[in-house]
């Protein structure tokens, strides 16, 4: 029996199994065939297995093969040309049950898997297990907390592209065993909200919202920065309401209370759209001196020390970080200030395995300057880890809140699902209004959500809504386009029951099971890089594969036994997208 292949129900010699190689902190995750052309190239050269896996290839082309190992990492140690190497290696190596056969181009050993064992182990594994694609972890408990926004304004499509992120990096360590927490931090005082508070004293009248209610606090923010162009004053008098507010002062405190409330009932609004729910919140408002006991003790023990303008500091130089207050000589709090206090009651809460902190990019110094920090004061915290990602820019440029030149996270929702009903319409001119609602909600979401997750994280991109509803290229409504075109198929006839694999014999075929066998290393190494965007072009390269069949070959026009086996296998490729983009957020739809 080759290892990591053994009897499953049935009498089927081939139930899907991985196995499991750490290399450094990532694993290598492998299928049986892939681990019978590690084994046997262990055999051959003594090469430690995981070494052997991290540097097998997939050739461009399928007659290449399936699988490549390059041999020329090992010139310089055996000094031998690479070609020699492999005609070396390759001598040594057999075909097997599931290895049909071995072939060596130049320097390359090219290994052929057995389609019929590929379709046994891959298809029967992913129509019975509503999991497939989940692989063995050991299960953690952790922290994600995000999109912690200000409550002076609006959310933008800078939330947005967080909430998306955490959102979806959520549900796939949820789909691996990991128990999640979503966690929220509602930066609700300081500067910035005093700047809003200030605008809405002088020019407020004490009107009370006449639209969304946190658009209508951030009316007021934009404000503040229109007049305080003309009379710098603006930025004392802010200042000013801020030492009044953490003096706590009546009327300061009830205006803070009223435009809070607003700000706040808005982004509620807005997390519904997104479908957005978290296990807990917390409130600056209600932490951010939770620390101060914390540093005043460590500038007693001179871990922190005071500056010349009396700012409570951590000099963190010799880690080439600089000097950074940690506390306002007049005794305000700063972000900082607050987060050493989060971090400690974070790990009360839920005494996580890992804590990850969903934030731009711009932060970066920020959180290399807090996780030291938290060293310092010896606080027991386990792995922290910034998840940053990169700007977003309209066609015009970057956003700036303070000028009013931003995309309103509602507006973008809004925009696209618009977008997508006139596309909708286009097609359908007689569908019932409820539905013509919910199709365009589900399409617009799906073109919002994968436009910008198929980006890595620390990428900057230019949203553009109308390229991404496009039926065609890398979008969330092919996806959603493909998976509908599967339905379309299915529901035209009966699943069978039983399928003889041995007629799937097209390369087209074999290259789609192929794929499909990818998905659980895919899924594991997005939750380990925090790669979400691994998803999405693995989903795209999928449906782009399954288009080209449905092109190439009938489905229902097929004989009997080779009906039945390709309506087994694109089967499970509409059960592979669905549960992919499930892990994206994205809803799927039988008719488009």
């Amino acid at each position: 029996m080759v290892p990591g292949v053994h009897k499953g129900e049935g009498g089927s010699p081939y139930r899907y199994s991985h196995k499991i190689y750490n290399l450094h902190r990532f694993h290598i995750i492998m299928n049986p065939f892939q681990e019978e052309i590690v084994n046997q190239l262990f055999k051959a050269t003594n090469i430690p297995k995981s070494q052997i896996a991290l540097s097998l290839e997939t050739p461009p082309e399928p007659h290449l093969g399936d699988f490549s190992f390059p041999c020329f990492q090992l010139a310089k140690e055996l000094k031998k040309s690479p070609v020699d190497i492999a005609s070396s290696i390759i001598i040594k190596l057999k075909p097997s049950r599931l290895i049909e056969r071995i072939e060596q181009k130049q320097a390359y050993i090219n290994f052929f898997i057995s389609t019929k064992a590929l379709a046994e182990s891959t298809l029967k594994e992913i129509l019975k297990n509503k999991k497939y694609g989940k692989t063995k972890t050991k299960p953690k408990k952790i922290v994600i907390e995000y999109p912690s926004p200000n409550t002076n304004k609006p959310l933008h499509l800078g939330h947005v592209r967080n909430i998306l992120i955490g959102q979806s990096l959520s549900s796939i360590l949820k789909f691996q065993g990991h128990k999640v927490f979503q966690v929220n931090l509602n930066n609700d005082r300081g500067i910035h909200i005093c700047k809003s508070m200030l605008a809405y004293q002088l020019f407020g009248n004490q009107q009370k919202p006449n639209k969304k209610s946190d658009h209508f606090v951030g009316d007021f923010y934009v404000k503040f920065s229109q007049e305080s162009a003309n009379n710098p004053n603006l930025e004392t008098q802010a200042q000013e309401l801020l030492i009044k507010w953490e003096s706590k002062d009546k009327q300061t405190r009830a205006l803070w209370k009223l435009m809070n409330s607003w700000a706040l009932l808005g982004f509620k609004e807005t997390y519904k759209k997104l479908n957005l729910k978290f296990n807990k919140q917390y409130y600056e408002s209600q932490i951010y001196n939770s620390s101060l006991p914390l540093i005043k003790k460590a500038l007693s023990k001179g871990i922190f020390e005071k500056d010349e303008k009396g700012n409570i500091v951590a000099d963190l130089s010799k880690y080439n970080l600089g000097k950074k207050v940690v506390l306002r000589a007049d005794g305000t709090s700063i972000y900082l200030t607050q987060d050493i206090a989060l971090a400690q009651i974070k790990e009360s809460n839920f005494h996580p395995d890992l804590s990850i902190y969903v934030v731009a990019s711009e932060q970066e110094y920020h959180f290399q300057v807090l996780f030291k920090i938290l060293s310092m004061l010896n606080i027991k915290t386990k792995n922290l880890h910034h998840l940053s990602y990169g700007m977003v820019y309209l066609p015009e440029g970057r956003m700036k809140s303070r000028e009013g030149n931003v995309v309103d996270a509602d507006d973008l929702i809004n925009e696209v699902i618009s977008l997508a009903s006139t596309i909708i319409k286009e097609k359908h001119q007689k569908l019932p209004k409820k539905e013509l609602e919910t199709r365009s909600r589900i399409i617009g979401l799906a073109a919002l959500r994968f436009f910008i997750l198929k980006f890595d994280p620390k990428h900057d991109f230019i949203y553009n809504p109308k390229e991404s509803l496009s039926f065609e290229g890398e979008t969330g409504p092919y996806l959603l386009y493909t998976y509908a075109r599967i339905q379309s198929i299915l529901k035209k006839t009966k699943l069978p029951q039983k399928a003889s694999y041995t007629n799937l014999e097209e390369p087209i075929e074999k290259q789609l099971i192929l794929q499909l066998s990818k998905f659980p290393s895919t899924i594991k190494e997005a939750e380990e890089k925090y790669k979400l965007s691994l998803i999405a072009s693995y989903l795209i390269n999928l449906s782009k594969t399954f288009n080209q069949l449905y092109h190439e070959l009938p489905v229902l026009q097929s004989d009997k036994e080779t009906k039945a086996a390709r309506l087994h296998l694109i089967k499970a490729v509409s059960s592979v997208l669905a549960s992919g983009l499930s892990l994206l957020g994205i809803e799927t739809l039988n008719e488009m």
